[in-house]
């Protein structure tokens, strides 16, 4: 009798798509836009100079596949070392009790409302991304919501589903997410911020989408715990401790020292513009301070926060590898061949059909290039002088970009951020897969219904 069909570890199915990549720069011509600076210094490609360069074209040996990775990781070093220091210092905490001790306290109050914890936990993110652009700031929230959902009765894919489902609706139908919104508004050279009446009249029924599809899952859950995606996935079973510690007050010194530096990460990034470097010294400093205050000796911060850093290592593997595709198709140059190839159909059909175009083109190039604002430079210039031409407003141009570029983050297995919120959770990408593509094709079909009436109405 013949094996069952198992989906190959994560790591193997992202090796599987650099070999993909890689064979895309044998197969495809390489071609390039030419480029030119915006007022802000920032790179654009110019719409229809594409051309070919047969003679320019580099050809790639097997042996990039593995010189890639190296590469790789050194050029998402940022968020990399970020989920380590993320690690150690949630494991500083953890050994505190002061985790423990308030997840008891939440429980014994709140554990009879699931659907209030969703509810406000994916508004929480989703806000935050609509309107500060927050992403990877997300991750040390993760174990906090696992621990919550799996003492409700939940489980690990409903808690990090709060998480990614929130904050993924949140950049698709942002407000003022300066990193995808007001980027691809700048290269399409539209006033800052315009055009929000109808995102936030579009908030309703998008989140409605995203809350329905995590409660009904978690209801499921909760009714036999064998409806789990990862209920046979060891690494997806947080271990429950026998005895809860009480919340003293050593324990809310650790946690209120923990508010405080959520807080000023909060106000680093909106007023101060921090970002990955910033944000680590923060959780690094916090986990100094709350292993003293929790009682933990130096010795025992630095065991604890090594442990916690290690547990993460498989996690910053993936993310290397996932940097590793893109920067494939960028040395064989055809990335700009599938840029044009897939626009240039769009000047062919009716504006309506123009706009679902540009939500499909955007969704299937947010595989190659997960990073908004490195995708909003790429094909934003492309998209819009293409929606002057099929009678696709430029608003309408960056709102398909929004939703390709926000929804299928929450899917995609190259978005490093997604790829360490799995890894910390211990979900394997195929269980995440089974769960979220439901979602994904009802949020596109509300999108593409969301585009036509935007052109309908002349969305400008």
């Amino acid at each position: 009798m013949s094996k069952p069909f198992r989906v190959p570890h994560t790591l193997v199915l992202m090796f599987a798509m650099m070999v993909v990549a890689l064979a895309l720069t044998w197969i495809l011509p390489a071609g390039s836009f030419d480029t030119e600076l915006n007022e802000a210094g920032r790179e654009m490609v110019v719409p229809g100079t594409f051309e070919t360069l047969d003679e320019e074209a580099p050809t790639l040996s097997p042996l990039a596949l593995f010189t890639v990775v190296p590469r790789a990781l050194a050029d998402a070093q940022g968020i990399i070392f970020f989920v380590l220091i993320i690690g150690g210092a949630l494991a500083v905490i953890r050994q505190t009790g002061a985790i423990d001790a308030l997840l008891d306290r939440v429980i014994s109050r709140f554990g009879n409302l699931p659907a209030t914890l969703i509810l406000v936990g994916m508004l929480a993110f989703g806000i935050a991304s609509a309107t500060l652009g927050m992403a990877e700031e997300y991750i040390p929230f993760a174990a906090i919501l696992i621990a919550l959902c799996v003492a409700m009765r939940m489980d690990t894919v409903t808690a990090i589903g709060i998480m990614v489902v929130g904050y993924g609706i949140g950049y698709g139908v942002a407000v003022i997410n300066p990193f995808t919104l007001l980027v691809a508004q700048e290269v399409a050279e539209l006033q800052p911020g315009s055009g929000m009446g109808y995102r936030l009249l579009l908030w309703v029924p998008f989140f409605a989408v995203g809350f329905h599809h995590v409660w009904r899952y978690a209801r499921r859950v909760q009714a036999d715990p064998a409806n789990s995606l990862v209920h046979d996935v060891p690494a997806a079973q947080p271990p429950q401790p026998a005895e809860q510690p009480p919340l003293d007050g050593r324990r809310q010194l650790v946690l209120l020292a923990t508010l405080g530096a959520l807080v000023a990460l909060v106000i680093g990034i909106a007023v101060f513009d921090w970002y990955l470097v910033e944000l680590g010294a923060v959780f690094l400093a916090l986990a100094i301070v709350a292993g003293l205050i929790g009682g933990l000796r130096l010795d025992g911060i630095a065991d604890s926060f090594t442990r916690g850093a290690a547990e993460l290592a498989g996690t910053a593997i993936l993310i290397g590898f996932a940097r590793s595709i893109a920067l494939l198709l960028e040395d064989g140059l055809v990335l700009h061949t599938i840029v044009n190839a897939l626009a240039m159909p769009l000047s062919m059909v009716p504006a309506e059909l123009s706009a679902v175009g540009m939500l499909f083109i955007q969704s299937v190039l947010n595989l190659f290039i997960p990073s908004g604002s490195g995708q909003a430079f790429v094909t934003m210039p492309l998209m819009a002088p293409i929606g002057d031409l099929v009678g696709v407003s430029r608003q309408v141009s960056v709102l398909a970009f929004q939703f390709g570029d926000g929804f299928m983050n929450m899917i995609v297995p190259t978005n490093p951020v997604l790829m360490g919120i799995l890894g910390l959770a211990g979900i394997p990408y195929d269980r995440w897969f089974r769960f979220m593509f439901p979602l994904i094709v009802k949020l596109l079909a509300l999108g593409a219904l969301a585009l036509m009436v935007a052109v309908w109405i002349g969305y400008a």
